[in-house]
């Protein structure tokens, strides 16, 4: 039986590439020198798209793939892929988010702590030898009957819920209509960070969401607040986030991703009331895997006309046609 043809933009993990070089005839567009003669001899083979969220899909580049049905991402988010576009061609997308909302929810656990209690201040206390030349380190503030916003109660935002809980955090979210959940509903974000004493950033990227979390936000947190952030930098304003940690009219942040990645501001990484963590919440080989796995298990679905299993919209046919 003939191989269908799949280009693949960023490879997934070892073993999720192993297999779909047994199911599938691979053009290796990530490794091409010249990219644009390698798309335009191989692209109009090609029935599947092997990427990350990292990768640019621009409408233009689709005029070469006629073939093209599905678009498979090894990442949750997937902001330089034109869903629209697709949309208009009948492609499938499919991303990875159900894979990894225990990792990023533990990281968002880990932040929360590590910035409250200031363990990297305090790390560098014992390191330096400050403990014994200055004394006992100051005093913080309990994490127990504190207020925790959670903008975004998705998945992921409920699984940090669920983390919090423990700790003896009083829950708030936002959402675009109330859930049925145990927690306390906020309608938009400045009615949560009045409220929180923690505001926990969870919502995806894109057009909608970007520079939600701006000065008056971080204003309403306030000086013995903090931000924490597991979504994406691009819902940041972060000149204004730089601006009320250095003025110190926000406590503290801890952050898990930046506008500009892989280097992020210096005026905003040099600061001593933020934790710093380099975009890698879902970084563990367990849970890399399991979302290279969502990219062979949905394209096996496709092909096989059966319902995928995480597409992020619905096609104006809902059947997976072939």
């Amino acid at each position: 039986m003939t191989k269908r043809d799949l280009l693949v933009m960023y490879p997934a993990r070892p073993k999720a590439m192993a297999q779909l070089a047994e199911s599938y005839t691979l053009h290796r567009y990530d490794e091409a020198a010249d990219k644009a003669r390698f798309l335009a001899e191989y692209g109009p083979r090609c029935e599947a798209i092997v990427t990350n969220g990292h990768v640019a899909l621009p409408r233009g580049f689709l005029q070469h793939l006629p073939r093209l049905k599905i678009v498979c991402c090894s990442s949750a988010g997937f902001e330089p892929i034109d869903v629209e576009a697709l949309k208009e061609h009948g492609v499938w997308l499919t991303n990875s988010s159900a894979a990894l909302y225990d990792d990023v929810a533990d990281m968002a656990l880990l932040l929360t702590l590590a910035t409250r209690r200031q363990l990297v201040a305090a790390h560098d206390y014992v390191r330096s030898g400050d403990w014994g030349r200055k004394g006992m380190y100051p005093l913080l503030s309990s994490m127990n009957g504190k207020r925790a916003g959670i903008a975004g109660i998705g998945t992921i935002g409920q699984a940090i819920a669920r983390r919090f809980e423990p700790l003896g955090l009083e829950i708030g979210y936002t959402a675009r209509s109330p859930r049925d959940l145990p927690w306390s509903y906020f309608g938009d974000v400045q009615a949560l960070a009045n409220w929180a004493d923690i505001l926990v950033a969870i919502v995806p990227g894109g057009a909608s969401t970007e520079g939600m979390f701006d000065k008056t936000v971080f204003e309403a947190l306030g000086p013995t607040g903090s931000f924490i952030n597991v979504a994406r930098g691009s819902v940041v304003d972060e000149p204004a986030l730089i601006e009320a940690l250095a003025t110190g009219r926000l406590g503290s942040a801890g952050l898990d991703v930046y506008l500009n990645e892989p280097n992020p501001d210096p005026a905003l990484t040099q600061l001593p009331n933020v934790t710093l963590y380099p975009h890698h919440a879902s970084g563990t080989v367990e849970t890399r895997d399991a979302m290279a796995q969502t990219v062979v298990d949905n394209l096996a679905a496709y092909f096989a006309g059966k319902p995928l299993l995480t597409p992020v919209f619905d096609l104006p046919e809902t059947a997976v046609s072939l």
